[in-house]
């Protein structure tokens, strides 16, 4: 009887064949397809590095194609390692800003990067310092010529580039997983199989070939970087009064911060000090008596955007010239100083438990001198506590990168003073990172007691409700867990009393811009600008009564709702709190479609604003799963041939050896 050939191949298929083993690597037993999807694929939590665009061209990251990439891990202990075929590089870290220089410089190199998977486990090497920022950052909105200046020592400007493949940092809890993996990889232990990642970071602009923010947006495959800003009095300004308006003590902070990677963007050491730092002065200053016998008004706006251009305080000066409903209440000639509360975090000397800090100064004016003096003063007050004040070195180019800069471009001759940890280069090697709350908490106190000293005007100073003012040292410790972290993150109950956020971790990435830039109560809020505006509206609250229940909207124009979005906590109370639109001055929307208008002369700032935007994606995921090696598929191929010419000599042989049976019959 002739042999059966297809039981031939079927044997020898089952016996090259590996035993079935999950990503994990252990044998598991399969009862339904999701329990075979879960054993084959292993999703990896982790922040992309995106693509973002300007008008002259893209930065960031984003696949070569519109395919997904997949690729063999291979892990690097230095960024000098090589690579003999195309695969994932994971490295620590550290290590990055040296991997993609060499990608930069080394085609033949680069052509084998698949993709870049970063651990997160911080920076060991500490005394290098890491910060993908320029060396002086956004340099172009400078008021001085010495743009050349570096004010971030450590920065390497990576941040800037354009890389052509994905490059996704991360999150602990999945750093070992992925390290375990690259481990079997490298150990060569299972010639059949291959561990490798996919990355799906497909970008809309990539596949539609819109390159810059012109097209982008006339394509609509983009969206503007933006977001919300807020401000607020103490007290609220009484709009429909008649009365001589004050002229304006602003102190502002910003709340977002430039990262590498979306999402993943803490920025403690700047701006999110500042911020922190600016609410506790604000929730001290709340429980001063009599407030409206101030010479000056107080307002505090909080900016975000700063990072991509300063479109927060470049928009919160056009909504002013415009006479926007935004900044109601407000007139850009009565502002008289701008107190801005810059990095703060590390003011503090462990050696000799003092907190120092440095008053960079934006001219030389009467004014500016005043608040110089105003900020020694509250120093002196503070006595005990050690909080020291110093003015920032002279031989220095000007203010260090700050939203001063927009006011001062706006008006050379504006006063106002930036408070910083440092005085002429970043002092903090790791620009937007590590922070201390006792500095924090220094910082509050000095502020807080420098604008009621600078509020009270030519009046005599009340020493007794000078030295009452005292920050909420606790306050501030909690504001740190919240803002700067994920645990508890957003969770805590300071955040969880007024809004209910989207996510548990805070992410201080501007974000794009959805909403009608005309509203009052936008949609679309991140939960920073939410937490503040609520925060800011119950500290500068005024009550007259008892307070209505609200769900949104309050009956009266110069009430707002705060805690809305907590069923049953939403209340109406008196302030002046308003969010103002933060996106680029050169941008305006009509029929829902973003045009991109010739630079103002209102903005000095127009003609060298970026306009940055975000590319659309359909979805961002990175994951990992078990494929045949090329040896495995070689020796297939090879066993196959061998069983299909085996099968012919068989076939020959036993036609002889039966067309001989039968003569010999």
């Amino acid at each position: 009887m002739v042999p059966k050939i297809p039981f031939l191949l079927v044997a020898l298929a089952l016996l090259l064949a590996p035993p079935y083993r999950s990503i994990a690597g252990a044998t598991d037993t399969l009862e339904s397809v999701p329990d075979l999807q879960r054993a084959m694929y292993r999703n990896i939590k982790s922040y992309p590095c995106v693509r973002l665009l300007n008008l002259s061209g893209e930065i960031g990251c984003s696949n070569p194609g519109q395919e997904k990439v997949i690729a063999p891990i291979v892990r690097f202990k230095h960024s000098s390692d090589e690579l003999t075929r195309l695969s994932a590089v994971l490295l620590p870290l550290e290590k990055l800003e040296g991997l993609l220089l060499r990608i930069s410089k080394d085609m033949d190199f680069a052509q084998k990067v698949a993709g870049v998977l970063v651990e997160s486990d911080g920076y060991r090497s500490k005394s290098l310092g890491f910060s993908p920022a320029e060396k002086f950052p956004q340099a172009a909105f400078a008021p001085y010529k010495n743009i050349n200046y570096e004010w971030n020592l450590a920065g390497s400007g990576i941040m800037s580039n354009q890389y052509n493949f994905p490059v996704f940092l991360l999150s602990p809890e999945t750093k070992s997983v992925v390290q375990e993996l690259a481990g079997k990889n490298a150990g060569g232990t299972d010639l059949y199989q291959v561990i490798v990642a996919e990355f799906d970071l497909v970008m809309q602009t990539t596949k539609s070939h819109t390159h810059d923010s012109g097209s982008c947006l006339k394509e609509q495959t983009c969206l503007p970087l933006g977001g919300f800003s807020v401000w607020s009095s103490l007290p609220p300004i009484n709009i429909s009064s008649e009365k001589p308006s004050k002229s304006i003590l602003m102190a502002v902070a910003s709340q977002d911060s430039a990262s590498f990677f979306r999402d993943q963007s803490l920025g403690a050491e700047s701006p999110i000090s500042g911020l922190i730092a600016l609410l506790a002065a604000v929730d001290a200053l709340s429980r001063v008596d009599d407030l409206n016998e101030l010479k000056k008004q107080l307002v505090f706006v909080v900016f975000t955007g700063e990072a991509w251009g300063y479109l927060g305080s470049r928009k919160f000066l056009q909504e002013l010239d415009l006479g926007a409903d935004a900044v109601n209440g407000l007139n850009n000639t009565l502002i008289e100083q701008v107190l801005e509360i810059g990095s703060v975090g590390k003011g503090l000397d462990q050696a000799t438990r003092a907190t120092t800090f440095y008053a960079h100064a934006g001219g030389d004016s009467p004014v500016t001198k005043d608040m110089l003096k105003a900020l020694q003063n509250a120093s002196d007050s503070l006595g005990s506590d050690n909080v020291k004040i110093k003015a920032a070195d002279v031989s220095n180019p000007g203010i260090p990168p700050s939203s001063l800069m927009t006011f001062l471009r706006k008006n050379s001759s504006a006063a106002g003073i930036v408070l910083e940890d440092f005085d002429s280069f970043f002092t903090n090697k790791f620009y937007h990172t590590n922070i201390n709350s006792s500095s924090i908490a220094a910082a509050a106190a000095l502020v807080a007691r420098t604008l009621y000293i600078l509020a009270s005007g030519d009046v005599t100073v009340n020493l007794m409700t000078l030295n009452s003012i005292k920050v909420n040292v606790s306050l501030v410790e909690e504001l740190v867990g919240c803002l700067l972290s994920c645990e508890p993150g957003f969770s805590c109950s300071i955040v969880r009393n007024f809004i209910s956020p989207s996510n548990t971790c805070p992410s201080h990435y501007v974000g794009v811009f959805l909403d009608s830039p005309d509203t009052r109560y936008p949609e679309y809020a991140d939960d920073t600008s939410r937490f503040v505006w609520n925060f800011l509206a119950d500290k500068t609250s005024k009550l007259k009564g008892s307070t209505s229940s609200c769900t949104g909207k309050c009956n009266s124009i110069d009430q707002v709702c705060i805690g809305a979005e907590i069923e049953g906590k939403g209340r109406c109370v008196i302030s002046t709190t308003r969010y103002v639109p933060a996106y680029s001055t050169r941008l305006k929307i009509e029929d829902n479609l973003w045009h991109v208008i010739p630079a103002s002369s209102l903005d000095p700032m127009g003609s060298v604003d970026p306009v940055w935007t975000e590319s659309f994606w359909n979805t961002i995921g990175l994951r990992v799963y078990t494929v045949q090696s090329g040896t495995y598929d070689r020796l297939i191929l090879v066993g196959g041939v061998g069983v299909t010419v085996a099968s012919y000599i068989v076939t020959i042989v036993t036609k002889s050896f039966l067309a001989k049976a039968v003569k010999n019959d």
